[in-house]
């Protein structure tokens, strides 16, 4: 049976997934009105930062040079987009790096958590945290609760000012300006440690200035030109100038659409700069890219710098044509390309929606040509990941029509007026049992057709809730994803301690292998997949697209090049891709020897 999928995480997170928060000034008080909904964010349920301090004078410095000295600092508003990281080692907030990191590295990761926006803290944190699983294991905790000589412990610290005025232990101020390990520091409160130190410039060669309010949309690092999104201009990027050229180097220039440039990125001694929180709004092609660099400098300085791309075939259910599944095997395994197949066990259109209104379900064994092409797939370089029970959660639609490969099956969601998918909460059936009856019920489903039980999962459109995502862990060795999270889940850095807010909820997508928040290894897709037609406001996106996107993740030492395709395009797309790929001098690798770091 054919019949077009609305599948495919690029539908919900790959372009611009987003929780919208309405920023209201009035008579130096900020009132919001929250909503999740999609806001313009690759893979990004974006979580607005805190306002420009209430009241406060803001300088805004017009960009026309490289650098534009002054003498005082000033801020504005941020913004972000997350996931969360890491596995427990010991204490609370320690945690393990992801399989291949380094075991004799160890990161500390400080943020903020004072003030009203202080709860954004723990987001961006866990967002650079995650990150870090990559080069090595790492702790975190809020800023305000560091201890004297406790960054001697580390083998590097990241520090995200996201709160102006931070009050940050003297202490803090005094290690960093005292060590010589790496230190990256983003955003706000670099103030404060210029000020602490006795030659700040005289130190580390630069001197940071004013915050820039310039319609900077474009951040080139290692001579490849990176997106901001315009979302992100009235959140600053606060300037630095060069003091001494032999100390200090500017690691990425911002340019504005005047043609002036400021300093994104700048690297004096050990300590390494980012201008403003880069988590915000981010896209395919975004400065996020640069910043997934700079912290695994951090987390790993001797990062290996492999080139490895993987490809996923999805969405294949019982209802899937087999020909086609057929020919896709023979032409990656004519290119010498494993792949890993997305198999959905069980599929179901409760309400007939493809059908004439006449309910139907197919259990996988029931589809003899497509369990035989699966075979098929496995004996061409094929691996086979379950991709959800029914990936739908029942006779309601969610958002589409019900039917398996549309809809979400561990999350909620809608479509709202201006043709956004809205993320809701989880279903209110939502439990542990609950989960594992869907996974335990997939196994079953793929056995009866002679299929053993995959060993790696992919959550449907890449959403589930904290006590799915638990369950996952239990059930298979890795996740192959990008990640949706509510905050609250890691007071002080203690991952699982809190409780998780589905009212602010965020993802993130990776370029390597990592260890989320729930201790589950988790296998990268960051490219997306093909669409030809714009899609609740997602625009199209082609092979030339997701190559563009590919070129822009090279600024990343040991990135893995990852994207998705739908069986029932054609297959041009895919060689397109694929070609594009291996001529860039990546090699196409099984997911399973990714999962191994």
């Amino acid at each position: 049976m054919l019949r077009p999928s609305l599948c495919g995480p690029s539908r919900f997170q790959s372009f611009l997934i987003g929780i919208a928060v309405t920023l209201v000034a009035a008579s130096g008080s900020i009132p919001v009105a929250a909503q999740v909904t999609l806001t313009p964010s690759f893979n990004s349920v974006a979580l607005p930062a805190p306002p420009p301090p209430p009241g406060a004078a803001l300088p805004k410095v017009k960009t026309t040079s490289k650098q534009v000295p002054t003498s005082s600092l000033s801020t504005t508003s941020k913004t972000l987009t997350l996931s969360l990281a890491a596995a427990a080692v010991s204490a609370p907030n320690a945690f393990a790096g992801a399989p291949g990191a380094n075991a004799n590295q160890n990161t500390l990761v400080l943020y903020d958590t004072t003030g009203q926006w202080g709860w954004l803290g723990e987001a961006y944190a866990v967002m650079a945290a995650n990150l870090v699983t990559h080069g090595s294991k790492y702790s975190m905790h809020a800023a305000v609760n560091y201890a004297a000589g406790e960054i001697n412990s580390y083998t590097g610290l990241i520090y995200i000012g996201s709160t102006y005025g931070e009050p940050l232990p003297t202490a803090l101020l005094d290690d960093v300006l005292a060590t010589t390990k790496p230190v990256l520091w983003m955003n706000d409160n670099i103030w404060q440690l210029s000020a602490r130190a006795s030659n700040f410039a005289g130190q580390y060669g630069f001197t940071p200035m004013y915050f820039d309010f310039s319609n900077t949309l474009t951040v080139t690092y290692k001579n490849v030109a990176l997106q901001r999104n315009a979302l992100a201009v009235p959140s600053g990027l606060l300037q630095t100038v060069i003091n001494d050229a032999t100390k200090a180097q500017v690691l990425a220039i911002a340019t504005n659409d005047t043609g002036g440039t400021i300093n994104w990125a700048t690297r004096g001694a050990n300590l390494t700069y980012i201008g403003e929180i880069p988590f915000a709004y981010t896209g395919p092609n975004d400065r996020y890219l640069a910043a997934i660099d700079l912290i695994g400098q951090v987390s790993n300085p001797g990062m290996l710098a492999r080139k490895r791309a993987l490809v996923r075939i999805e969405d294949v259910g019982p209802d899937a044509d087999p020909t086609e599944l057929r020919a896709i095997a023979d032409y990656l395994y004519s290119k010498n390309v494993p792949f890993s197949v997305a198999v959905i066990p069980y599929y179901v259109d409760p309400n007939g929606y493809y059908n004439n209104g006449v309910p139907q379900f197919i259990h996988m064994y029931q589809s003899k040509g497509v369990v035989s092409a699966l075979k098929y797939m496995q004996s061409k370089g094929g691996t086979l990941i379950m991709h959800g029970y029914t990936h739908q959660y029942s006779n309601i639609d969610n958002p589409y029509s019900g039917v398996s490969a549309d809809d979400f099956e561990f999350y909620l969601a809608h479509i709202d007026s201006n043709n956004y998918v809205v993320f809701d909460t989880p279903p209110p059936v939502d439990s542990m049992s609950w989960a594992q009856g869907r996974i335990t019920s997939g196994f079953q489903e793929l056995s009866k057709a002679g299929l053993l039980s995959p060993t790696i999962f992919e959550p449907p459109h890449y959403a589930a809730s904290a006590i799915d995502y638990q369950v996952f862990h239990t059930q298979f060795a890795a996740l192959y994803q990008r990640g949706l999270f509510a905050s609250g889940w890691c007071p002080n850095g203690a991952c699982g301690t809190g409780t998780p807010d589905y009212t602010k909820i965020y993802g993130q997508f990776y370029p390597y292998l990592v260890r989320d928040i729930f201790g589950t290894v988790v296998i990268p897709e960051q490219l997306g997949n093909v669409e030809l037609i714009e899609f609740n406001n997602n625009p199209p996106r082609f092979p030339a697209d997701i190559l563009y996107s590919a070129n822009c993740n090279t600024v990343i030492k040991d990135a893995v090049q990852s994207f998705f395709f739908h069986p029932y395009l054609n297959i041009s797309y895919l060689q397109q891709i694929v070609q594009g790929l291996q001529a860039m001098g990546y090699t196409f690798v099984p997911a399973s020897v990714v999962k191994q770091g």
